[in-house]
């Protein structure tokens, strides 16, 4: 299954409420970090309501 690399690269201070859960749900808590996910709809969807907000890349697979 592909892997998708998620980096936050705008802060959450003055975002709703509803943002900043979204990016907390995907285990962001710091700028820049970067986690990785199972690409899957629950995944893709949350990464689509926060787009101003993170930066995301499908790894290949090996």
């Amino acid at each position: 299954m592909a892997k998708i690399s998620i980096t936050l690269v705008r802060s959450t201070i003055g975002r709703p409420e509803k943002h900043r859960r979204i990016v907390r749900s995907l285990g962001l808590r710091k700028l820049h970090q970067t986690v990785c996910h199972d690409d899957n709809p629950r995944i893709r969807g949350m990464i689509e309501k926060v787009p101003h907000l993170v930066r995301a890349e499908v790894l290949e697979e090996k």
